[in-house]
C-alpha cells in the first residue's frame, strides 16, 4: 500500500459502524488532497464473503461494498479536513446523521480486468470537485463524479466510475434541505 499519513482509526471505526462486523472490509485508509480532487487509498481484507459461499475472487457486490466504505471514509475526511468548500457547512455530526440516508449512488459502472484475490488488496477512490445544482423553487442537489480502482499484489485489477448524489444538503447553521425529484438510489 502506498505509504502516507496514518489512518485515523477512530474515524474509520465510526465510518464502518453501520456495517455488520463480517462486512467491515476496509482495514486502513490514507487521504490526499489535489487541485479540485481528493484521493483515498485503502487496504482491504475479505477473509470470508458476508453474503455468499467463497467464490475465490473479488466480485461485483464486494466491489460496491468496498467502494462505499472507502468513499464514506473520504467524505468524512473531506468534512473533517475542510476539503472542498461545498462541505464547509457540514460537521461530522451532520455526516453521521446523513451517511446512509442521503448519500446515494446515482450511477455506477464497474469493469473487472483480471480476478482479484479478496483476502488482501488495495483500492483507490478519487472524488472530483462536487457540483451543486440549484434550481428555482427546488432544493439544491450536490453531485460528485468519482472513479475507483482495486488491485491485488499480483495482476488482479478492477475499475469503475460512480456518480454520487447528496440529497439533503447541509446549509449554514446545520439546516438540511431535502432534494426534489430526479435523484434515486440504485
Amino acid at each position: 500500500m502506498t505509504h502516507g499519513p496514518q489512518t485515523d482509526q477512530e474515524l474509520l471505526a465510526r465510518v464502518l459502524k453501520p456495517y455488520r462486523p463480517n462486512s467491515r472490509y476496509l482495514i486502513e485508509a490514507h487521504v490526499a488532497e489535489k487541485p479540485d480532487m481528493a484521493v483515498a487509498v485503502g487496504r482491504f481484507e475479505i477473509p470470508e464473503s458476508c453474503y455468499i459461499d467463497d467464490t475465490g475472487h473479488f466480485n461485483a457486490v464486494e466491489f460496491n461494498i468496498c467502494y462505499n466504505q472507502l468513499g464514506y471514509y473520504l467524505i468524512a475526511k473531506c468534512v473533517a479536513d475542510g476539503i472542498f468548500p461545498e462541505f464547509s457547512a457540514w460537521s461530522l455530526a451532520d455526516f453521521w446523521e446523513h451517511q446512509l440516508s442521503d448519500v446515494l449512488i446515482q450511477q455506477m459502472s464497474s469493469r473487472f480486468k483480471r480476478m482479484i484475490d479478496p483476502r488482501s488488496f488495495e483500492g483507490e477512490v478519487v472524488f472530483h470537485k462536487p457540483v451543486v445544482s440549484e434550481r428555482p423553487g427546488r432544493p439544491a442537489i450536490m453531485r460528485m463524479e468519482t472513479e475507483c480502482t482495486f488491485r491485488d499484489a499480483g495482476s488482479g485489477y478492477a475499475e469503475g466510475e460512480v456518480t454520487l448524489a447528496f440529497t439533503r444538503l447541509i446549509q449554514s447553521g446545520g439546516r438540511t434541505e431535502a432534494a426534489g425529484e430526479g435523484v434515486r438510489a440504485e
